[in-house]
């Protein structure tokens, strides 16, 4: 079986989170998202997968909040 990975362009993961562009691209430059990964020249997208695993961290911040007080 083939292990393939689908990528995102910034226009696509904006669509996904209901934010521009310069959001997503602000996010990543922050810290606050997966860092991109360079497919070649003027090509950069997200994994999916990355995406999907942040999702998951972003829903267990909001189950269980850390107690950072």
């Amino acid at each position: 079986m083939k292990n393939t990975t689908a990528f995102l362009r910034d226009t696509e993961a904006a669509i996904r989170y209901g934010v521009s562009r310069p959001t997503i691209w602000r996010w990543a430059r922050n810290g606050k998202f997966p860092k991109p990964v360079k497919l070649g020249a003027g090509s950069t997208r997200w994994r999916s997968s990355d995406l999907e695993a942040w999702e998951q961290t972003q829903i267990q911040n909001v189950v269980a909040p850390s107690t950072n007080s």
